[in-house]
């Protein structure tokens, strides 16, 4: 994260974590302070001056801070854990101010890498300007997300009878394609414990909150439910442009009852964001009816006597393109002994465009600039496809990196799924950019240069898919 709000941010969070680990100190209190993780970036980045980090530290503390990074164990009740929360309540109740971060904590252990060696250089991606037809075949929305991280602190000033159970509803004003529904939170004063949500939505608009009570009713189970009152706050107050990434403060409530009160009942709200960014595309590969139940896509054999088409849908179901499969239109149909096909793809405008040749052993996308071929290897550990062109792809059978399997997500065949990493100077490593999920018919795509080369190789890899699922090839 290099953006200029977020770093200063993060530098005066962590002056503040130096702040209470000098008063521990002083009071002799033994507390293992845990940083979250914009402090220890900054903490990390301090000690690559060392010089500079031994002055600073002397000054401000007295002495040299070690930074132990040797605990990983974060079971409830262990050092990182007992850490963790005492550092969270002595923060809070030092500074007034919530110690949780969006974008700072913990997220589960780091997905298994795909490779443990870095690529050669002379497979490198390499930038290039290329503006084609190809590239405004499809209109990209553009769409950004943000990840919130929500607390309701406390209330004052409630109306005379409404001391029953509590707890705030909210929701957006105006529903995104990230945040459609209401979700609640309990009250941090009134429940006496910490309940903080994480979610997703666009950096626009307001978030609309409901302050209700519940209260017994004459009927067995049942509860009387009441709003008390609603309040608004508005993103983009925050994030266009981006000019805070954490704010907690006190909002007035509008009263739902006509009563008027001498102090408006108010809500204390602790929201933190990250910086806006692109969101991933999602596209939905769907087959007309005619279709084997169950199969998403044609079965190999009937490819070329089906003529209907397979539709591309965005995320708000506005179909973008059509694909399909036909037999080659040139004189010499056959390479090799193998038949030629390309795919042919239908805008929305009537034009159809041959997106991709399939000569031999490999397919030719969009005019020559990339290539999907199986590679030579194959193993469960090694990628099964490499699409290359002006960036190196590699496509491995199931969810891996960014799109590893949560613990909450329901449990799927990893055989459903292949994920497209790219190798850069930037990504040695790998990093993924497109998951393809053929069971679905779903199609993420993180990276605008890959959308096209994305869907066109999910259309033609679903073959592949439905081989091995059907037929054990």
């Amino acid at each position: 994260m290099n953006h200029e709000i977020f770093l200063g941010e993060a530098v005066a969070r962590y002056k503040g974590f130096l702040h209470l680990i000098k008063r521990n100190w002083e009071k002799s209190i033994k507390r293992f302070c845990v940083p979250t993780y914009d402090i220890d970036l900054i903490w990390h980045t301090h000690q690559l001056h060392p010089v500079t980090y031994c002055k600073d530290l002397n000054e401000s503390l007295g002495k040299i801070l070690e930074h132990d990074d040797m605990d990983s164990d974060r079971t409830k009740g262990k050092k990182l854990d007992v850490g963790f929360s005492g550092t969270t309540k002595q923060w809070e109740e030092t500074f007034g101010r919530r110690y949780w971060k969006a974008g700072a904590m913990y997220k589960g252990t780091a997905p298994a890498p795909v490779t443990t060696t870095l690529y050669p250089s002379n497979i490198m991606s390499r930038e290039i300007a290329v503006v084609n037809d190809f590239q405004k075949m499809i209109q990209l929305p553009e769409v950004k997300q943000v990840e919130v991280l929500l607390e309701i602190v406390g209330i004052k000033n409630l109306p005379d009878g409404c001391k029953e159970s509590l707890f705030v509803s909210f929701s957006k004003k105006q529903p995104d394609a990230f945040l459609n529904i209401k979700q609640k939170l309990t009250i941090l004063s009134e429940a006496g414990e910490k309940q903080v949500a994480s979610f997703q939505c666009e950096p626009t608009g307001e978030l609309f909150f409901e302050l209700v009570s519940q209260s017994p009713s004459n009927l067995p189970a049942v509860k009387k439910v009441r709003t008390i009152g609603t309040a608004l706050l508005s993103l983009d107050n925050f994030l266009n442009p981006v000019s805070r990434l954490a704010v907690e403060k006190w909002v007035e409530l509008l009263p739902s009852s006509r009563k008027v009160s001498s102090k408006p009942a108010c809500l204390r709200i602790a929201v933190s964001f990250t910086v806006p960014n692109q969101a991933p595309h999602v596209w939905h590969m769907v087959q007309p009816q005619s279709l084997l139940k169950g199969c998403l896509f044609q079965l190999p054999g009937r490819i070329q006597n089906n003529k209907s088409w397979t539709r591309v849908i965005n995320g708000t179901d506005s179909e973008v393109i059509r694909l399909q499969i036909r037999d080659s239109t040139e004189v010499k149909t056959k390479h090799q002994g193998i038949a030629k096909k390309d795919v042919i793809g239908l805008t929305e405008s009537g034009d159809t465009h041959t997106l991709a040749e399939f000569r031999g052993a490999k397919w030719s996308l969009m005019n020559s600039q990339w290539c999907l071929q199986r590679t030579k290897k194959f193993s469960e550990y090694d990628h099964l496809f490499e699409l290359v062109g002006h960036r190196m792809v590699n496509i491995f059978q199931g969810r891996r990196l960014d799109f590893e399997r949560k613990h909450c997500e329901k449990h799927r065949s990893e055989q459903d799924f292949m994920t497209a990493v790219e190798f850069s100077a930037e990504n040695p490593y790998g990093k993924a950019v497109a998951l393809l999920d053929f069971k679905s018919g779903f199609v993420r795509v993180k990276e605008d240069w890959m959308v096209l080369p994305g869907i066109i190789s999910a259309f033609i890899l679903s073959d592949t898919w439905k081989m091995v699922r059907y037929f054990g090839f």
